[in-house]
């Protein structure tokens, strides 16, 4: 077993300057919410705290600027959009170092998550120019039907902090293209790049009243108070299935349209004829992205006993080569978690999984230094019964269950209340099609670790939410479908 026990590398000195610089920028004040570092524990600014009837106030502003937007035309909100996009692009370093800073990834991955977000600005920039609708005949041939696309009306979009920048545009960007107005709450841990990404949105053009931003201590105030609202119509929200059926709970008393990207507990399967470097390459991405702070990281491995040898070796020799430290500085490949809390529920589910009689590969420990670190860890044969074959790990530690038959790895796969997100690697088409249909889940990645793209529908199925983010069918999301009945003249 290795492990990595030394303090973790520091900030390097001119990125942590100029991150500091995009914060004092922000000009938020020093009273309210405050937001800390999770590389280093200092606290790097603070952000307005409102109350309910402060929140109220603003939700009033963005619903009468919806009114106007939605009479606007497709091509001015493209217009917009694709300003908004532009200006993301220009200031994407700025974004990236923000996003670091509160938020702890390593800045190569900030800047993947900048262009990542970035894209679904461009995307319903064009899809905005696209609107449904539709045209056909009675079938008893004495009218005309007639259907089109209207704004659903204002929606309130509750982000997490895992991805600021990311989980607000592809919330933002397909409201505005359907026409409506946004009220804006991001996560308390990482509110600062929002309020950046919603500022670069207004020096693009989107009108300063038409989408808020609200950050509050109270999140349970803000929802009862938001959305019991009669001018609410839609709310979309990521986060926790727990917070995610609370929510729901609310929304139905008002019939309001929604939008649920809950927990996921995702299987990845590695079948005994998949290519050993991409499966391992793979993997790693699913498992390491974002620290593995990610709603559809591979959460149980199943690697079928053929190549589990030969698979572990490997996996356990990249993670151990990870170099651990604060994102802003270079070669890193791990930052921190998101809070102390984190590091303790690694802890707790590598040692439960241990205890249970699962090996201990490579990691397992928190990493020494201030901040939240966690080693990069890997456990082979944790039994069915260990918590981190049950739970949503949200971290870097990696569990590898092996398996024997393609009927077994299906039925463990699918052995859970969650179904966001699965994995499968096989040179087989017909194997890696046959499996990926019969996965409960609302994506498949085949032979890769990266599924997400904005032009895809991202969502899932059972406990893990319901609607879709992404592709055509996002803006979907912010419309209501009307139809039109036109009746015949009678013929002469």
């Amino acid at each position: 077993m290795s492990s990595t026990t030394t303090t973790p590398t520091a900030h390097d000195a001119g990125s942590l300057a100029r991150a500091d610089r995009v914060v004092a920028d922000l000009g938020l004040g020093a009273d309210g919410i405050p937001v800390d570092d999770p590389a280093t524990g200092e606290r790097i600014a603070t952000v307005p705290d409102l109350d309910v009837p402060a929140t109220l106030d603003v939700l009033g502003t963005a619903d009468r600027a919806g009114t106007a937007w939605a009479r606007t035309s497709p091509r001015e909100r493209a217009d917009v959009l694709h300003a908004w996009y532009e200006l993301l692009v220009a200031y994407g370093e700025d974004l990236a170092h923000l996003i670091t800073r509160e938020m702890g990834k390593p800045l190569a991955e900030a800047r993947a998550e900048v262009a990542y977000g970035s894209d679904f600005v461009r995307w319903y920039a064009e899809e905005a120019v696209r609107p449904g609708g539709g045209y056909r005949d009675a079938p008893k041939g004495d009218a005309r039907i007639l259907t089109r696309r209207a704004p659903v009306g204002l929606a309130v979009l509750i982000t997490p902090w895992n991805f600021p920048l990311a989980m607000a545009t592809r919330k933002i960007a397909p409201a505005i293209a359907a026409g409506c107005a946004a009220l804006v709450k991001p996560a308390t841990a990482t509110p600062l790049t929002t309020y950046l990404a919603v500022d670069l949105a207004r020096r693009a053009g989107v009108p300063a009243e038409l989408v808020q931003v609200v950050t509050t201590s109270s999140s349970s105030a803000f929802s009862e108070a938001v959305l019991r609202d009669e001018r609410v119509r839609k709310v979309s929200f990521t986060g926790s299935t727990p917070v995610g059926r609370t929510l729901l709970g609310i929304a139905a008393d008002r019939v309001l349209r929604t939008s649920m990207e809950l927990g996921g507990n995702a299987p990845l399967i590695v079948f005994d004829d998949a290519d050993l470097e991409r499966a391992v390459d793979g993997a790693f991405a699913a498992k390491m992205r974002n620290g593995g702070q990610s709603c559809i990281a591979a959460n149980r491995i199943y690697v079928q006993s053929g190549i589990a040898r030969d698979f572990t070796d490997a996996l356990t020799e990249r993670l151990a080569g990870v170099a651990v430290g604060a994102g802003l500085a270079e070669g890193i490949g791990l930052g921190p978690l998101i809070d102390a809390r984190a590091v303790e529920h690694m802890t707790a589910l590598t040692a439960d999984a241990v205890e249970r009689g699962a090996r201990l590969r490579t990691g397992g420990v928190a990493v020494d230094g201030p901040g939240h670190f966690f080693a990069p860890t890997l456990i082979e044969g944790v039994p069915a019964d260990a918590d981190v074959a049950n739970e949503e790990i949200f971290g870097p530690v990696a569990a590898i269950q092996k398996f024997t038959s393609e009927q077994e790895a299906i039925e463990r796969a699918n052995a859970t209340e969650f179904g966001l997100a699965g994995y499968v690697f096989t040179e087989s088409l017909d194997r890696a099609l046959d499996v990926a249909d019969r996965l409960e889940t609302g994506l498949v990645g085949i032979n890769q670790g990266v599924p997400s793209n904005a032009a895809a529908p991202f969502g899932g199925v059972k406990q893990s939410g319901l609607g879709r983010e992404g592709g055509a069918e996002g803006v979907e999301e912010y419309e209501s479908i009307r139809f039109y009945n036109i009746a015949r003249r009678p013929s002469a």
